[in-house]
């Protein structure tokens, strides 16, 4: 796979396969957001980590940027994010791609049994996890778009919404533009290119200080593996002014220390299958995994479970003590990576858990 002539600072990198692609690994003039993996510290020049491991020395302290701010702003997001573009969001070459088809998987109204292992299918059984989780869209410096996985989460603003890092941003100088992805647009409910409850702008967004460490000696790998790989978010209100909260509701957030074998549900919308018939997913529904959670053994501080989802499920929820008959649970990680970076068998999804550098983040974007 040919590496792009040009790709945005910090986000550097090819995968040697799409099929678990997650986070933010660039290909192809960064067409597709894969995951935090060796494979995108090998393509930077020679990777030497930082002496601490996790990005620019100091404190680990809150970064912020600022997304659309005005009327203006919101309402050209907002007519940019057309049908077709959330659909190709992702493809490597967009020009070529065919629109993929609707999913039409039937509905199941029918609760899922509690505790029920589950690798990888399309969600069906509603709840309020179909209004609150949904697909996040980015363009990239170079004018490619992606997406990743987002969640409204129980805030004081009613406007917190939580990701990834790496949805947000690459490794870089947070006053150079090209660090940051720009046309943040977030859909809860995402479905077949529609938006079932609107969508959502970004007002401003932000990620721990690590993250504004030289990419020649730090890559988002380290990151990822020390644990700084969460990004919060504060959604613009919908049009008649209601908190995005108030349109979807919200999962609750936790920051307590994960517990092996605990039974934890994931959520995303991976996309891998634009870009190669041997995935199936494309982005146009939710796809839910479910199973016991353990700690990578190559990167003990990610947390993961069984789970074949690809390139796109990057942010999306890992949700304990989860209720399938309402669909609520407790938001205490965030997909970062899979089992290339992290080991362990394969499938399996690995999640950013969150605890004090992502409990500063939530702090913040609740404030807002």
């Amino acid at each position: 796979m040919r590496t792009p002539t040009h790709r945005p600072r910090g986000q550097q990198g090819t995968r040697r396969t799409l099929r678990h692609a997650i986070g933010a690994t660039v290909t192809v003039s960064a067409a597709v957001v894969a995951l935090v993996t060796p494979a995108a510290a090998a393509d930077t020049a020679p990777h030497t980590p930082s002496s601490s491991g996790a990005g620019a020395a100091g404190p680990d302290t809150v970064t912020t940027h600022a997304g659309a701010g005005t009327a203006q702003e919101r309402a050209r997001v907002d007519a940019y994010w057309s049908p077709e573009r959330m659909k190709l969001a992702g493809a490597m070459i967009p020009e070529i791609t065919p629109v993929p088809e609707d999913d039409n998987t039937p509905d199941d109204p029918r609760p899922l049994p509690a505790n029920t292992p589950d690798p990888g299918s399309v969600w069906t059984h509603g709840g309020a996890v179909q209004k609150n989780v949904g697909r996040l869209f980015f363009t990239f410096s170079d004018g490619y778009d992606g997406s990743c996985t987002a969640t409204v989460v129980t805030s004081a603003n009613r406007s917190t919404v939580i990701t990834a890092a790496h949805c947000l941003r690459g490794v870089g100088a947070p006053s150079d533009d090209d660090t940051w992805n720009h046309n943040l647009y977030f859909v809860p409910g995402y479905r077949n290119g529609t938006k079932p409850l609107g969508g959502f702008s970004i007002r401003t967004m932000a990620t721990s200080s690590r993250w504004n460490a030289d990419p020649d000696t730090t890559a988002s790998s380290d990151l990822a593996v020390a644990g700084y790989d969460t990004g919060l978010l504060v959604a613009n209100p919908a049009a008649g002014g209601r908190p995005i909260g108030d349109v979807t509701g919200s999962q609750r957030i936790g920051f307590d220390q994960p517990v092996e074998g605990e039974f934890v549900h994931t959520f995303g919308y991976p996309k891998a299958g634009l870009n190669g018939s041997g995935d199936s997913y494309v982005g146009s529904r939710m796809i839910h995994c479910a199973g016991p959670s353990r700690p990578g053994p190559e990167a003990p501080l990610l947390w993961g479970e069984t789970c074949d989802m690809s390139s796109g499920s990057s942010g999306g929820p890992h949700l304990a003590r989860f209720d399938t008959r309402t669909g609520t649970g407790t938001v205490v990680g965030v997909t970062t990576t899979d089992e290339e970076l992290a080991g362990g068998q394969s499938p399996t999804l690995y999640a950013t858990r969150l605890g004090d550098s992502a409990h500063r983040l939530y702090d913040w974007a609740q404030s807002r």
